[in-house]
């Protein structure tokens, strides 16, 4: 018997405590599509699926009062990252996502890594990277304190 190796891949789950309203912010403010939506029995969602091209997450109502990081500094140092394609949809999500009431952590800016990226905050507090970086691919060091 022959078997196929299937690629790894991973997303997140996150808990909302107002799920249904966080799937449509989600969806106005980051342009998210809502593929899979089922409710539960007390008006929230049991299970929810959003995506933008191949990343993909799952968002579900807390109801167990689940802890959320708390800034230290300008950031919670725990969020979710989108890699886009351009600076160009980097800068129209970030202004679609202040015109539905996201808090700026930070605006667009060129990173030493060669990122270009901006980071806010949703309306129950969690952190949303959006920039140009591709993990996993080559990239130049453009700081001063380049080791050598």
């Amino acid at each position: 018997m022959t078997t196929t190796e299937t690629p790894a891949f991973l997303y997140a789950q996150i808990p909302y405590r107002d799920a249904p309203a966080a799937l449509r912010w989600l969806e106005r403010a980051f342009g998210l599509t809502t593929t899979a939506e089922w409710p539960d029995d007390e008006g929230g969602i049991q299970h929810a699926e959003m995506r933008r091209g191949d990343a993909v997450f799952t968002v579900f109502t807390d109801r167990a009062g689940y802890d959320r990081a708390q800034p230290r500094g300008e950031s919670v140092g725990l969020g979710l990252v989108f890699a886009l394609g351009s600076p160009a949809e980097v800068d129209d999500i970030f202004r679609s996502a202040v015109a539905a009431g996201a808090e700026v952590v930070f605006a667009p800016t060129d990173t030493e890594w060669g990122n270009y990226r901006c980071r806010v905050r949703d309306l129950e507090g969690y952190e949303w990277t959006f920039g140009t970086y591709k993990p996993g691919e080559p990239q130049e060091w453009a700081g001063d304190d380049q080791v050598d």
